[in-house]
């Protein structure tokens, strides 16, 4: 199992992490950030294939912001493939 550790730039979260066994999400952890909203994604990607959510959440904005939660979660699996 690896463990996908990243701090995100641009968020109001602080800090992920990441469990990828075989290519597929085992579970998801982020500090700070909207919690409901985070917990609800971190739940949703749990079996999920890294190239899947990475094709699902990259490009996805917050507002005015050039980029999101999600998109910083894309960007934390794009750095270990």
């Amino acid at each position: 199992m690896q463990t996908i550790s990243y701090t995100p730039k641009g968020v109001c979260s602080r800090h992920m992490e990441i469990d990828v066994e075989d290519g597929v999400i085992q579970a998801v952890r982020v500090v700070g950030g909207c919690s409901g909203n985070l917990q609800g994604i971190s739940s949703l990607l749990v079996g999920m294939t890294t190239d899947e959510a990475i094709r699902r959440m990259e490009g996805i904005r917050c507002g005015v912001k050039p980029t999101s939660c999600p998109d910083q979660l894309s960007k934390a699996l794009k750095s270990a493939q």
